[in-house]
């Protein structure tokens, strides 16, 4: 377990631009046969952060079960049943597994929840290989390093992304002035790979697709978190409420590569869209 970051607030501040916060007014949304509450937190396209044990009171003062994908922050991060939530799952495949080569999943639970999920797992006869789960630990084994170096060359392209006249906004919660970062201080023991890129409305799509295709050391993908760094368009049906629906978003997940080399290749590709190549 990575130690906590210190001097976390007890309560988060107001939404603001890029975070729409429901936090109680959820309440109203239930229905009389609502039975699950399916959260991401932050959330993968736009990384606003969920505010997990208020929404998780409310979900079970209702009879539903909380369900938190946890991906993003993996176990050493953030703990779901920890903060409220029923269950936990986590998409393997990506920082768990860590090398791009495996195809798992992993559902985490507390014990009221365990018997439901019990039924369930042997009703679809989910299993994994041992070939899997091999993989799989494999991956634990050097998860911590790797999350480590992820965020460090994070830090450098997120600092160096806040510089250039393009970008509008950097989404990544681990920032003093991103709408989630009180949660997330309060919550949260560290941060991971993946952020957004809100761009300038003016940089115009045709040049974000032209952007995307003149990187040469990012991959083009969407299985984030293994040991290749990535580079996507956001699509704009995923984008969040706060945002015009014509914003033009990156995403990014960092990879092992030397964060130099990373650099360079967002620099180049940058300098292509200003020459209108």
């Amino acid at each position: 377990m990575q130690p906590a970051e210190q001097d976390r607030p007890d309560a988060p501040p107001e939404g603001t631009f890029g975070q729409a916060v429901l936090g109680e007014g959820i309440a109203g949304l239930f229905r009389p046969n609502t039975r699950l509450l399916y959260l991401e937190s932050p959330g993968s396209q736009t990384f606003e952060v969920q505010d997990v044990p208020l929404l998780a009171r409310i979900a079970r003062e209702r009879g539903a079960v909380t369900v938190v994908d946890n991906t993003w922050a993996t176990p050493l991060y953030f703990q779901p049943l920890r903060h409220g939530a029923d269950v936990a799952i986590h998409a393997a495949t990506k920082y768990i597994g860590g090398h791009a080569d495996l195809f798992l999943g992993t559902v985490t639970c507390n014990e009221p929840s365990w018997r439901a999920l019990r039924a369930t797992v042997s009703a679809l006869g989910l299993t994994a290989s041992p070939d899997d789960c091999w993989l799989a630990l494999r991956g634990l084994r050097s998860m911590g390093a790797r999350l480590a170096q992820q965020r460090a060359t994070t830090d450098r392209l997120v600092q160096w992304l806040r510089e250039q006249p393009e970008v509008l906004r950097v989404l990544y919660p681990a920032l003093p002035d991103d709408p989630g970062h009180a949660l997330w201080r309060r919550d949260f023991t560290g941060a991971t790979g993946l952020f957004g890129v809100l761009l300038q409305p003016a940089v115009g799509r045709a040049a974000l697709e032209r952007l995307v295709d003149a990187t040469r050391l990012f991959g083009h993908g969407y299985s984030w978190g293994g040991f290749e760094s990535l580079l996507i368009p956001s699509h704009p049906e995923r984008n969040h409420p706060a945002l015009p629906a014509d914003a033009l978003l990156l995403r990014i997940s960092v990879g092992l590569e030397a964060a130099g080399d990373l650099l360079a290749d967002l620099d180049q590709a940058f300098a292509r869209i200003r020459a209108g190549a």
